[in-house]
């Protein structure tokens, strides 16, 4: 029998849009952010939780908040306890000429299975990297990190898993 695709969320930017926000600019601020205190979580689209489970895919989170995504954003969108991908530490600043942070430990955890990635920081070089170095199918999807991930994308993921 044949895995399921791996779907892999990012958090910020994605699930929690920047809209109207001051990005935090210091460790500091980061780990305020990732409390479940953040005025910002009221911009998480709670009903995208049951869509993203209807989904026949395996969820997992691709992102800098690591495992406190599974205590902070997983109850608010009601989804279960999902695995976390073993991503390097995320950079200080991100470089838009170079590979993204998360693009080789995502392809390894991937292990040749299908997967989507949804990302607002993906970029053409991402997606180049992945068809050169990926042995099976792959979608990565980039969002507005304004707005987050919106139904357009969502029906865009599920056309490329019924396409699978």
């Amino acid at each position: 029998m044949a895995q399921r695709p791996l779907l892999f969320l990012d958090v910020d930017g994605t699930l929690l849009p920047y809209g109207g926000t001051d990005l935090p600019s210091s460790a500091e601020r980061w780990a305020d952010w990732q409390q479940t205190s953040n005025p910002q979580l009221a911009k998480i689209t709670r009903a995208h939780g049951p869509r993203l489970l209807a989904l026949p895919c395996d969820l997992v989170w691709a992102t800098a908040w690591m495992h406190d995504a599974n205590d902070v954003i997983s109850p608010l969108l009601g989804l279960p306890e999902l695995p976390v991908a073993d991503l390097p530490d995320a950079p200080d600043e991100d470089d838009p000429s170079a590979l993204h942070w998360k693009t080789r430990a995502l392809v390894g955890t991937a292990a040749g299975r299908p997967f989507a990635w949804v990302d607002d920081e993906i970029g053409d070089l991402d997606r180049d990297w992945v068809a050169a170095e990926h042995g099976g199918e792959a979608l990565l999807l980039r969002v507005d990190s304004q707005v987050g991930i919106t139904e357009a994308d969502l029906g865009t993921l599920t056309e490329w898993l019924r396409e699978l």
